[in-house]
């Protein structure tokens, strides 16, 4: 089960935005395994992509029909359509042939995306077969039909929605996400999906997005591999009743704010549904050169096995800590300047371990559900967040049944 209180939150429906679900039984018949998404025309998108160069085909279709002014995302879950060749391609741009011609578009507008196991062939006629189903279920408040949709290994839908206001007009911005292992973003996570009824164009829509993921997905990691898979669309319908949102002005730096905090809640939900994971875990990495090596010190802690099972163990043992700093690879690291924190509690001070350190202390804060990491390299001013979660017996037992 997910770490801390994680309950969908109520989720504002997005002028221009519609969604709809059903099940094709691409690899389970219990629940939805299909999601289409569809914005009104006139409408903006923008999006990242995985950097793994083994991505799979859908990530490939859906980058070169991202700049063809795209109303449909079509997701399907139980199969990542990934390490699949030629017959994956074409499997991916079938898909969006056949929604183009039941939803009335063209092919280019529909961008594919598909999760679950690697390597085995999209059952493509069961997809399309239940493309009529989803576009019967359109709908604007279908959010938490969605989040469900989307999921594999997640043991809870993930979501996240806000309303802000643009010179005294509501404009909403709303979104999901999926992902529980194999997660360490190098772009977004492993699927998530954000809409927006503001005005915005194209251009500005992307730079928002890219800023947000930097600060929201790229600080997760909950095993350190990163998807074949891994996509982050922001859609913007252009309904709301608010002016269009001018670069470098006061409405963009509120509106741009609001889409980071949206997905800095999706990906904090994903972390804390990591598979088996029973910790969330905070690494602050202050004092830093510049932000990424902030970044790599806090990853170098967060993706150390070591570390990740002392945590699940509530073992304070604080030298695996001590040695993922030291191995981070910092030119002319000034030991005595270093210190790393459990909380408020000081292990590492002047080279060592602080002398008002006691483990009864380090104890108490281990045994906690969140724990925050806080690392002091005295190097300058930048600082960081990481956030990720302990290896259990379970991540282990689901990813040695996860095609099983």
């Amino acid at each position: 089960m997910a770490v801390g209180k994680c309950i969908f939150p109520p989720m504002h429906q997005v002028s221009g935005i519609r969604l709809g679900t059903c099940n094709a039984g691409i690899k389970q018949s219990e629940r939805d395994d299909i999601l289409l998404i569809e914005m009104v025309e006139g409408g903006q998108c923008a999006a990242v992509f995985t950097r793994n160069a083994f991505c799979a085909a859908p990530v490939t279709v859906a980058k070169k029909h991202l700049g063809r002014q795209p109303r449909w995302l079509l997701v399907n879950a139980g199969n990542a359509n990934a390490g699949t060749g030629e017959r994956g391609m074409q499997d991916a741009l079938r898909s969006c042939r056949e929604l183009a011609a039941l939803a009335g578009g063209e092919a280019a507008q529909v961008l594919p995306f598909s999760t679950g196991v690697i390597g085995e062939n999209l059952p493509i006629d069961k997809l399309t077969a239940a493309l009529p189903k989803a576009l019967a279920q359109l709908a604007g408040e279908n959010w938490s039909r969605a989040a469900k949709a989307i999921m594999t290994t997640d043991t809870v839908a993930k979501g996240a929605s806000t309303v802000i206001e643009i010179n005294g007009r509501p404009v909403t911005i709303t979104g999901i996400s999926k992902g529980s292992g194999m997660i360490q973003p190098n772009m977004a996570t492993m699927l998530a999906f954000v809409a927006t009824d503001a005005k915005i164009s194209q251009p500005l829509l992307q730079r928002c997005l890219s800023a947000a993921v930097e600060q929201s997905f790229n600080r997760i990691t909950v095993d350190g591999d990163t998807s074949t898979n891994d996509a982050c669309v922001l859609l913007a319908s252009a309904c709301a009743e608010a002016p269009e949102i001018m670069p470098d002005s006061e409405e963009y730096a509120v509106f741009s704010a609001a889409v980071q905090t949206v997905c800095q809640q999706l990906a904090e939900a994903i972390v804390r549904d990591g598979e088996g994971a029973t910790k969330l875990i905070r690494i602050i990495v202050e004092q830093a050169e510049n932000d990424a090596e902030a970044v790599l010190v806090a990853k170098t802690i967060a993706h150390s096995p070591l570390v990740k099972t002392a945590f699940f163990a509530s073992d304070p043992n604080w030298g695996r800590i001590l040695a993922a700093v030291g191995r981070a690879g910092l030119e002319n690291l000034q030991l005595e300047q270093v210190e790393i924190y459990l909380d408020d509690v000081c292990i590492v001070a002047h080279g060592g371990r602080a002398a008002a350190y006691t483990e009864t202390a380090g104890q108490a804060v281990m045994n906690q559900e969140e724990i925050c990491v806080r690392v002091v390299l005295g190097r300058g001013r930048a600082c960081q967040q990481v956030l990720t979660c302990d290896f259990s017996y379970d991540y282990v037992r689901i990813n040695a049944e996860y095609r099983t």
